[in-house]
């Protein structure tokens, strides 16, 4: 098991040297959109129309969401050096929502780092933080730089929306592109509130 994560921790170290940050990240997600690509071996229509509404979903919520001066000022008297890592792809719609509120959440604390790979270029990492088996995305591992350890996953969904997919599985079977939709309009109706709540939760505020 002690090898195991020492592995584990060696891998993450190794990608935390190739990683981008997110303005590197939205630059490659933008210019995507415009000359109608995507990351990854995929590069049919489907998967580059998700860039492009990913892009937009990004740039939206980069200028609308908001932290809580509460909130702020606790992310202000973080006391560890702490690196987000994060597995995505230009495609991912889930990743779309998440990473500009993990992107406010880097830029309120002087601790906190976000750092950004691309899951098909990095499966080694990917396939060490498997979900169910699964290389769901987008998976964020918390690192703490100081004491050089893995303090926390979070991923591929927040809370609230794991529990909405794993009921409507449950009943269903798969996903639909009805449900994926309606996934999206809660996505909106919550205004990030959820991610923010579950990352939080990850790091040792007071």
């Amino acid at each position: 098991m002690e090898i195991l994560e020492k592995n584990r921790l060696e891998i993450v170290q190794d990608y935390l040297q190739k990683a981008m940050d997110y303005s590197s990240y939205r630059a490659l997600v933008s210019k995507l959109a415009l000359t109608g690509g995507s990351t990854g071996p995929n590069k049919s229509e489907i998967f580059v129309n998700y860039t492009k509404l990913g892009d937009k979903r990004m740039s939206r919520w980069g200028k609308t969401f908001k932290i809580s001066e509460e909130v702020r000022q606790k992310l202000k008297s973080l006391d560890k050096e702490l690196i987000l890592l994060v597995l995505t792809e230009s495609w991912c719609g889930d990743a779309a929502a998440s990473l500009p509120i993990m992107n406010k959440i880097a830029e309120a604390s002087p601790n906190i780092t976000l750092k950004i790979v691309l899951r098909d270029d990095s499966l080694d990492l990917m396939d060490t933080f498997l979900t169910n088996g699964a290389r769901s995305i987008p998976k964020v591992i918390v690192f703490d730089k100081v004491n050089n350890e893995i303090v926390g996953e979070w991923g591929p969904r927040p809370s609230i929306a794991t529990q909405m997919v794993e009921d409507y599985k449950r009943e269903h079977g798969k996903l639909t592109d009805e449900f994926k939709q309606e996934l999206q309009v809660w996505y909106n109706k919550n205004k990030g509130q959820n991610i923010l709540e579950d990352i939080l939760e990850l790091l040792p505020l007071e």
